[in-house]
């Protein structure tokens, strides 16, 4: 019983180190997230322009 100091800051040690991961991981997480999301709306304007970049072409083509 006269270790239970050393044994107690052991555990809150090692709980604020979890805590700290986690919020890291989760920070972390969100911003990939953000990330994946900016990247899916560019693809979708790309693949918009495209499609109507395509659809002029052949408007233009058929009508010549």
């Amino acid at each position: 019983m006269e270790n239970l100091g050393f044994l107690f800051a052991a555990y809150t040690i090692i709980f604020v180190a979890i805590f700290l991961y986690v919020l890291f991981i989760w920070r972390r997480q969100a911003a990939l997230e953000a990330e994946v999301r900016a990247m899916a709306a560019r693809l979708q304007a790309l693949t918009e322009a495209a499609d109507a970049s395509r659809s002029a072409a052949a408007r233009s083509g058929s009508s010549g």
